[in-house]
């Protein structure tokens, strides 16, 4: 292994186990973890919040949860079975460092990984391919099946490790790999086209906002959904027509009228959803903010010729193309406010009131440092 000035011990934040946000702990004695084999040690920069840490933390993946994610945020569910308490349905093993996003600097490689990656900036790809099992649809998740970025070092496979060439900040760029992966896998998985209309919900948040983005990159009309406070924001980021949350969609909009639906949120108002998308439209969804149980009249479903989507697995050019879309300045980042390391918890707690639009950022490696 080669390496420069790497310390024993370092900061970080763990997750003793599922249930409430005094499951995560603050540790500055944290053994710095070493790579092996195809493996790389990162000096991480910064990290951010998202929806699936909060998910695995409470574990509100589990079949035995049927309420929103906001029920349970602060205190965890007490019908979740551990067993199948995180997305892949497996049990988690404890403790264990989330952070699915990461920014910073190869400082250290293991066997078999070039050296002359040392120095590289970096991010991490936080949908990876299973290490033992590398079929299309077995996956990892970065922070959640392996330790991620709430840390001040952080291992990571190399083939799952991209160098990044930007002036961004460290924090920025973090707030760009779980979220922007995210929606454009979702808009990859429905085909989403030039001038096509597409309706997005939860569009104010991490993964709504980059779908914002990322679907005007690609010339399409943008029907956003979000809290009215959050308008302004989001009509800057692209959107060209806005809804408030919680009005009926078919008040605004004409049945038939939107090609794709990009959904974060489900709940009680998903057969709304249906009933907007035109004949042979396509709806992708991944994730279930507002109630992962919903009403499916399946008449609509093929009478209108609908074609239904999830989204999870992601095939790696959606993150090449991501780092193509960073470093050509295609997309821009969306972060609203910095937290350090230590107040990964309080950063949680604003993530879960949804005081602010796009990202909440973890830095953890300040500038100068």
């Amino acid at each position: 292994m080669n390496h420069i000035d790497i310390p024993d011990i370092m900061a970080g934040v763990i997750l003793t186990g599922h249930g409430g946000l005094n499951k995560l702990e603050f540790r500055d004695n944290l053994e710095v973890p070493k790579p092996g084999a195809g493996e790389v040690l990162i000096q991480v920069g910064a990290s951010a919040i998202n929806n699936t840490d909060i998910n695995t933390r409470t574990g509100w993946y589990s079949k035995g949860v049927t309420t929103g994610t906001d029920q349970g945020a602060a205190g965890g569910f007490a019908t979740a079975n551990e067993q199948d308490a995180t997305w892949s349905g497996k049990p988690l093993s404890f403790p264990r460092i989330q952070g699915a996003d990461v920014c910073g600097i190869i400082v250290a490689v293991g066997e078999g990984v070039n050296p002359g990656r040392i120095g590289e900036r970096v991010l991490v790809r936080p949908i990876q391919q299973a290490p033992d099992n590398p079929s299309s649809y077995n996956l990892i998740t970065f922070g959640s099946e392996c330790n991620g970025g709430y840390a001040e070092y952080a291992v990571a496979r190399s083939s799952e490790v991209f160098a990044v060439n930007s002036t961004l900040s460290d924090v920025e760029l973090a707030s760009f790999p779980c979220a922007y992966s995210t929606a454009e896998g979702m808009l990859d998985r429905a085909g989403l086209k030039a001038g096509e209309r597409i309706l997005i919900t939860g569009a104010s948040g991490g993964v709504g906002s980059a779908a914002v983005q990322l679907a005007k990159r690609r010339g399409a009309t943008v029907i956003a959904v979000c809290g009215e406070s959050k308008f302004d924001e989001v009509r800057q980021l692209g959107a060209d027509q806005l809804i408030p949350r919680g009005q009926s969609l078919l008040e605004v909009l004409d049945k038939d009228s939107v090609q794709v639906v990009a959904d974060l949120v489900a709940g009680p108002q998903w057969p709304e959803l249906l009933e907007v998308l035109s004949r042979g439209g396509r709806y992708v969804v991944s994730g279930a903010i507002a109630g992962p149980i919903v009403e499916l009249d399946v008449r609509t479903l093929y009478l209108k010729d609908l074609s239904f989507f999830g989204s999870t697995w992601q095939p790696k050019q959606v993150f090449e193309n991501l780092i193509g879309y960073i470093e050509r300045n295609e997309i821009r980042p969306v972060v609203a406010k910095t937290y350090a390391l230590r107040y990964v918890v309080q950063a949680q707690e604003d993530f879960m009131a949804k005081r602010f639009p796009g990202k909440l950022a973890i830095e953890i490696r300040t500038p100068t440092s």
